[in-house]
């Protein structure tokens, strides 16, 4: 059926991604208006979503793939994320900076090109 194949994971991957989303917005805007400097705050909304991201997609998203399970797989899930991160640090320094365009643009790659890395990485290296 095609919610066990590839097709249905990239749909999960997609519907946790925004769930994760949420969550990071969640935890980084009140903390960020009302307690700590945006750069905390940010650091700790990634915390908390990519804790959250990992839990669902390891239980959701990529049921029935076999992972080393552990902090090996944990410590792969937290790089891909990573890499998500560094991704969407550069396209907005690259979009908003050197091409001078509104601080929007960068969210067309940020929206269409790192999830459909994240999932490739997260399905072929984290949840083989």
């Amino acid at each position: 059926m095609w919610a066990n194949g590839v097709f249905g994971q990239l749909v999960r991957f997609g519907i946790v991604g925004l769930a994760s989303t949420f969550v990071y917005a969640v935890v980084y805007w009140p903390l960020a208006t009302y307690a700590i400097p945006p750069v905390l705050a940010s650091i700790a909304g990634f915390l908390v979503a990519v804790v959250f991201g990992y839990v669902f997609h390891s239980r959701w998203s990529f049921k029935g793939h076999e992972a080393e399970g552990g902090m090996g797989t944990q410590s792969k899930f937290v790089a891909v994320q990573s890499v998500g991160m560094a991704m969407n640090a550069a396209f907005t320094w690259v979009i908003t900076g050197p091409m001078h365009q509104p601080t929007w643009v960068p969210l067309l790659p940020v929206v269409f090109v790192t999830p459909v890395i994240t999932f490739a990485l997260n399905r072929y290296l984290v949840f083989k």
